[in-house]
């Protein structure tokens, strides 16, 4: 075979089949693509008149974030082309790169505010642990899988736990415990949908909490970690520490009112009293200029997608892919929750991304990745005769 014909084979091997684009969820990939353009706007508002390290801002997060959107779709293209039973063939090597890139990131991760979790290739930066947590989906499911998608003993909780711990231990350790909460309770997820028996969940709880006092008391979780935990229930105890970020927020949102300050417009926002606005906490921006409405109806484009997954999950054709599909919502739903939480003073600042609308590369392209994986399920659900 010539290098011509190789060439077109690969390129008809990237081409996704006619009748498999008639079962694809356009709907969800397009509120995907709506909440991204959504977030750019946040973002420009909440960065155009910022300077970051003596460096005017202006329209670069904006157009980063452009850029994210794009790599992410093509992204999701090719992982269309491909059966979604590639990820449960390579689950093994999927994980392993995981722990690999983890490994690297401990020697020569860069540090950023108390956690070396970022691995720089040039001008741009990865985060290991997001990748890390999409290639636990894949293992976990594959996993309860081989288990005949039910867990029913002590055993096969504990197979699936040191399966989880290893890379989540090495995200501890950087320390991450935001990326760590999610993790957890994405297993969690897939652990009950796979037909945990529930006469185990005590022994399973009892391991948790075990873990979390081993965590807590070795100096894994840091002294800052441990403040936040603690200030977020009561923000004025350290008004001008750690709770000030919850109040600068709460404050944003609240002035928000039904309708908000306009676009642009927000005093929370153009003063600079947001710290990290268009990261961690870009919805206190959406609420500040938006109002009601606008959270309202983030919160309602987010509802329908992680509807239209959970029908996914569960029409899926197979064990694994109804799984693998479960923890990617899961992590969808902690990461929404969690992150709206610690905006309105409900959850500790963990530093958890809002899923496509918060400025950062590596959570846009491991969230387009994941929802790939899903709308793939999706295409094939059922037997298509070509």
């Amino acid at each position: 075979m010539n290098l011509n014909s190789r060439i077109r084979k690969v390129l008809l091997n990237l081409k996704i089949n006619k009748k498999l684009i008639g079962e694809l969820d356009f709907t969800t990939l397009m509120i995907a693509v709506v909440i991204v353009i959504f977030g750019v706007l946040n973002i420009y508002s909440a960065t155009y008149n910022k300077t970051l390290d003596g460096i005017h801002i202006g329209f670069r997060y904006a157009k980063l974030q452009l850029m994210w959107l794009i790599i992410g779709l093509i992204a999701v293209y090719f992982i269309l082309t491909i059966d979604y039973s590639f990820f449960r063939n390579y689950a093994y090597v999927i994980y392993g790169a995981s722990i690999i890139l983890l490994l690297i990131n401990k020697v020569i991760g860069t540090e950023n505010k108390g956690a070396q979790s970022w691995i720089k290739i040039g001008s741009f930066a990865i985060q290991p642990s997001e990748f890390a947590k999409f290639a636990i989906i894949i293992i976990v499911a594959k996993k309860i899988e081989d288990m005949g998608g039910k867990i029913d003993s002590f055993k096969k909780l504990l197979i699936i736990f040191i399966y989880a711990i290893i890379p989540t231990s090495l995200v501890i350790i950087q320390p991450d415990m935001g990326m760590s909460m999610v993790i957890f309770f994405t297993v969690l997820g897939m652990v009950v949908v796979g037909k945990l028996d529930w006469k185990i969940i005590g022994g399973g709880f009892l391991l948790l909490f075990i873990s979390i006092a081993i965590a807590w008391n070795s100096g894994l979780i840091k002294d800052y970690q441990k403040n936040r935990f603690l200030t977020f229930m009561d923000p004025t105890s350290d008004s001008t520490g750690d709770g000030y970020n919850i109040i600068q927020a709460k404050i944003a949102i609240g002035s928000g009112g039904l309708t908000g300050s306009g676009y642009m417009n927000g005093s929370q926002t153009k003063g600079g009293f947001i710290p990290e606005a268009w990261t961690d906490f870009i919805y206190s921006v959406v609420g500040e200029e938006w109002g009601i409405i606008g959270t309202g109806g983030l919160l309602t484009l987010y509802g329908i997608i992680v509807f239209r997954m959970i029908n996914i999950a569960r029409d899926s054709k197979d064990v694994f892919g109804s799984i693998m599909v479960s923890g990617v919502t899961g992590s969808r739903i902690f990461s929404i929750l969690e992150n709206m939480g610690m905006n309105i003073g409900l959850m500790p600042i963990t530093g958890i991304t809002l899923p496509f609308m918060s400025y950062r590369g590596s959570s846009m392209l491991v969230y387009f990745m994941s929802l790939a994986i899903v709308l793939n399920v999706g295409m094939r659900r059922r037997k298509i005769n070509f």
